[in-house]
């Protein structure tokens, strides 16, 4: 998911709360969501034992990476180009579901 794509939908989403909502969504939100640069780290010195998939929530591929080192390899380079807009969109999931909930 491209940033500027990321960015713009969080803020429409953000203005359509009414402002007493808006702090709770932002307190909650900021203590849940990933930085993609963050999991992108995780993923360049940490990828090949898919913590990166684990930081995301992915038990399942981490697990299935880790056995495989990182499908020898080339999963992990896959992931590196992935991971960073697979945050941003686990991110985004994660805003629409806080905002459903205040």
């Amino acid at each position: 998911m491209e940033n500027a794509l990321y960015t713009k939908e969080l803020l429409s989403l953000y203005k359509t709360l009414s402002d007493e909502k808006k702090e709770a969504f932002s307190s909650q939100f900021t203590a849940q969501a990933k930085n993609p640069t963050t999991v992108f780290g995780c993923s360049a010195y940490l990828g090949m034992w898919g913590i990166d998939r684990f930081v995301l929530g992915d038990v399942g591929l981490g697990v299935a990476k880790l056995l495989t080192l990182g499908g020898l390899g080339i999963w992990y380079i896959i992931d590196l180009f992935l991971v960073s807009g697979r945050a941003r969109a686990k991110n985004l999931e994660l805003a629409r579901q806080v905002a459903a909930k205040i």
